[in-house]
């Protein structure tokens, strides 16, 4: 496991980004330094770039066992859904103009569905369970013969729903084959294992910066007999399906940050369910606390939702923070601003606990002794912070 960081910082905020390994890091900064050719130049400086962004491929395609051509290369989890739902619609839209997905996606789906319909697309929000899954019933309604995409995240960044993929794979396809399949997979990759053959997923996001990998860089997985328009244009790069250099640094460290992940992979998944199962019975002896989502193993190893009765998030959030505990008041992909959550609305959290709910999200560097500190330090602040909350 990797070395836990130092008891006075506590960093439960690994939904939101990761820590970076030093071996990515150093990595980066040799290929930024000495071997910063252009992978598309000719010479010797844009050959040895361009290795890096094969080999990338091939460690990308073996872990998931596609095809290394089934990999795009972008910026993030937000370009890699933009792609693929603006991507897809635009490629398929001569066979109709109907799109399904939920309403706990990302903002990056949420909001680019919502461009879609003001382009003329129809879009079907299906509703989630109280542990923020879908009903397969529901997504089996609202399919239609014009139904060309349908997008579904993997793992929810704010209560650590995971979504029976596999199944809504099958389904889908079996009413309609020739229906794009879109899973984004930012929270749960590196996870757990995701073969998108064998789950019927067309396209694939994934973030680095998720899985201890360098921000900015990412990529989609698009199976080779997927229709998908381009959205970026420019210099033809990566067979014109994404224009503009590679970014061969953030690119190679994402490949470091994969191979280490996936090293012993199902140990590296019981260790942050031990960590969560251990946080859980900690909090749930503390008064007033109401846990929401999954918090067994049918949910995320690494997101726990809590909402504490008589203390807003944000003002517990910066006691903890006074204490060296990092945790986020919601998703820290939308904004830093409050608002309320579309998620917690939508798994039926009852109105006075929606601005007192922090997400606790861990990872390989979590340690027992940070969860004991951080639960202690909860027990320490309730009591205070109550006597304080106006009436």
């Amino acid at each position: 496991m990797f070395e836990g960081v130092n008891m006075m910082e506590v960093y439960l905020d690994n939904s939101a980004t990761t820590r970076c390994l030093p071996e990515v890091a150093a990595l980066m900064t040799r290929i930024m330094c000495e071997e910063y050719g252009n992978p598309s130049s000719m010479h010797k400086k844009g050959v040895e770039s361009e290795k890096y962004v094969r080999y990338a491929k091939e460690v990308i395609a073996k872990c998931m066992k596609v095809q290394e051509k089934e990999i795009l290369f972008t910026s993030g989890g937000t370009e890699s859904d933009n792609i693929a739902l603006i991507g897809g619609a635009y490629a398929n839209c001569r066979a109709g103009r109907h799109i399904i997905t939920t309403r706990i996606e990302h903002p990056a789906v949420l909001q680019t569905c919502a461009y879609l319909e003001e382009q003329g697309f129809a879009v079907t929000y299906l509703p989630v369970d109280a542990k923020g899954v879908i009903s397969l019933v529901n997504l089996e309604r609202a399919m239609t013969k014009n139904t060309i995409l349908v997008s579904i995240m993997h793992t929810n960044n704010e209560v650590g729903a995971v979504q029976p993929i596999e199944q809504a794979g099958e389904l889908i396809k079996r009413m309609n084959p020739n229906t794009l399949f879109h899973v984004d997979a930012v929270q749960g990759f590196g996870k757990c294992r995701i073969y998108p053959k064998r789950m019927h997923i067309d396209l694939l996001s994934v973030s680095a910066h998720k899985i201890h990998g360098p921000k900015g860089v990412g990529f989609l997985y698009i199976d080779e007999r997927a229709k998908v328009r381009p959205i970026i244009f420019g210099g033809g790069q990566q067979k014109g399906m994404r224009s503009g250099t590679e970014n061969v640094p953030g690119i190679a460290g994402m490949a470091r940050a994969i191979e280490e992940i996936f090293s012993d992979l199902d140990e590296k998944i019981e260790y942050l369910y031990s960590i969560k199962e251990r946080f859980v019975e900690g909090v749930r002896a503390l008064d007033g606390i109401r846990l929401n989502g999954p918090v067994g193993r049918d949910g995320a190893p690494h997101v726990v939702s809590v909402s504490i009765q008589g203390v807003r998030s944000e003002v517990m959030l910066h006691a903890l923070e006074d204490k060296g505990i990092y945790v986020s008041a919601g998703s820290a992909c939308s904004s830093n601003k409050p608002s309320t959550s579309a998620t917690l609305k939508a798994i039926g959290v009852e109105k006075q606990y929606l601005d007192t709910t922090l997400r606790f999200s861990f990872s390989l560097y979590t340690t027992e002794a940070d969860i004991d500190y951080t639960v202690n330090c909860l027990s320490e602040l309730l009591p205070m912070l109550r006597k304080y909350t106006r009436k």
